[in-house]
């Protein structure tokens, strides 16, 4: 699930200082960093195989005014009508509680750590004066990279797309995770000795967590959130270090990962052929108003069911096999509910995460399973979650849906949801 491009972008100081151990870098006193620049752009030019075009601009801004600056870009990019709908389907998935204000809560993340962040539409880093000079150096390598990438392909586009939220998610692996990649290259000093492989992630991870004294708001954070926003540069990373043992200095922005799936899994991006996820339209609600529609992906199916199983590995295997997806938030009768759509590569694998699924949703309404026809269902408190299972050619669909009860016949009808292959 996405929606946090803007708390991402500012976020990445912080994440990349708790990595930064031992490393520290002069300031410049004319307040332009052209040093910092100067010794960077080489680097990274010979470690991406890209050159820049034009030399990018470094501006020193106030920490109000970069405050003000992100809190706006937030608001562009974020609809707050978009914004609301994810909320609405973190709540009903049991992801974040009903209590809070997702809006609020991610604009304390993004004041909490602002050093810098790049801005495509401007074309101009911006620094808070007076920040940390062991911060700024590194949040200017990796932002510099940023600036390369928008050079090459069109950042403000990308980021600004949010239609398919597994797709943008893939895409901002791979640009927070060649930024990540290349700054971590650079100060540990080359690629070899950057430790993104068997288990790597985790002690990266790790290292982030133990340093979350350094980040409150953060730390509070719900998993789903914390996840999110760590993913484009832990995952991303290692996708970016194994398309370069792969392509050697070939870029990855040139071809893009378009799900998460591709992102986890090597032989998805990288079989011959890729694995395409497909395409599921649901079609229009009956007796309820659709408010939001968006993907989950295979990295937010994974999410869901580990909030509710807080089993790491058995919530990877549910995920596995994912082939396409689509949800809909809906508000009718009794209050709002989710239509959740996911195609699966195998029978076995749909019967995988139908089985996950249906121990998440135990776990998290309490109430106990019954059969229906093609699948299962739980009532508690005035609401019917429904996992139901339905062949596709030689794949398997599976509807979940949480519903008030005034809903109970079902606002979906599951034989006119349409699968396309891309």
């Amino acid at each position: 699930m996405g929606g946090m491009t803007a708390s991402r972008a500012a976020l990445a100081a912080a994440l990349l200082a708790s990595l930064a151990t031992g490393c520290r870098r002069g300031g410049d006193e004319n307040g332009a960093y052209s040093r910092e620049v100067a010794d960077a752009i080489p680097r990274i030019e010979a470690a991406t195989g890209l050159k820049f075009k034009r030399p990018p601009k470094v501006e020193v801004r106030s920490r109000e005014q970069v405050r003000e600056f992100l809190t706006r870009k937030f608001n562009e990019d974020t609809p707050a009508q978009e914004l609301a709908g994810e909320e609405a389907a973190y709540k009903t998935l049991g992801l974040i509680p009903d209590s809070m204000n997702l809006r609020n809560f991610l604009l304390k993340v993004l004041d909490e750590q602002i050093v810098g962040y790049y801005d495509p539409a401007t074309k101009v880093l911006y620094i808070v004066q007076g920040a940390d000079e062991q911060t700024v150096g590194i949040t200017v390598t990796h932002e510099l990279v940023h600036a390369l990438q928008d050079q090459y392909v069109n950042l403000d586009s990308i980021q600004k797309a949010s239609d398919d939220n597994d797709r943008l998610t893939a895409a901002q692996a791979v640009i927070e995770g060649q930024a990540q990649f290349e700054q971590l290259s650079i100060m540990l000093g080359g690629s070899d000795n950057v430790a993104l492989r068997v288990g790597g992630r985790d002690k990266i991870r790790e290292m982030i967590r133990e340093n979350q004294s350094a980040m409150p708001v953060f730390a509070t954070a719900p998993m789903v959130i914390q996840e999110s926003l760590l993913f484009p540069y832990l995952s991303g990373a290692d996708f970016v270090q194994r398309f370069a043992e792969r392509r050697g200095k070939a870029s990855p922005l040139a071809a893009m990962p378009r799900s998460t799936e591709q992102v986890l899994h090597t032989a998805a991006y990288f079989g011959t052929p890729p694995d395409e996820p497909s395409v599921v339209t649901l079609p229009a609600p009956r007796g309820a108003t659709k408010t939001y529609e968006n993907t989950m992906g295979e990295f937010g199916t994974r999410l869901f069911l580990y909030q509710h199983i807080r089993d790491e590995q058995d919530a990877a295997r549910g995920a596995t096999g994912w082939d396409g997806d689509r949800f809909m938030m809906v508000q009718g009768p009794g209050g709002r509910g989710i239509v959740w759509a996911s195609l699966w590569d195998t029978a076995l694998e749909a019967a995988e995460f139908s089985d996950m699924a249906a121990r998440a949703t135990a776990k998290r309404t309490g109430a106990g399973e019954a059969t229906v026809p093609g699948g299962v269902r739980f009532a508690s408190k005035g609401r019917t979650t429904r996992i139901v299972a339905r062949p596709v050619g030689d794949r398997t669909l599976i509807v979940y849906s949480d519903l008030p009860d005034a809903m109970s016949g079902g606002v979906i009808d599951a034989a006119a949801i349409k699968v396309t292959t891309r």
